[in-house]
């Protein structure tokens, strides 16, 4: 993946968790994501960088949203 791509898909999820949050109501726990001091803005990081920042912004994401209790769905078709 470019850097480019990379900065774009940080864009992405950073959207993805305003979103949650506003539908939500809950504050995603992103203390990871927040030390590594890199935002989708920030283009003169390096692409590793930007890696990490969208595997932990993606981390975070996802176990707020697995510890969220959710009712069953079902199978059939309306």
């Amino acid at each position: 993946m470019k850097k480019q791509e990379l900065i774009h898909l940080h864009g992405l999820l950073a959207q993805v968790q305003n979103h949650y949050e506003e539908k939500t109501g809950d504050t995603v726990d992103h203390d990871e994501y927040i030390s590594l001091g890199v935002q989708p803005t920030s283009i003169h990081k390096s692409k590793t960088e930007h890696k990490e920042a969208v595997f932990a912004l993606a981390r975070d994401i996802t176990s707020e949203m697995t510890t969220e209790e959710t009712e069953p769905v079902s199978a059939a078709a309306d």
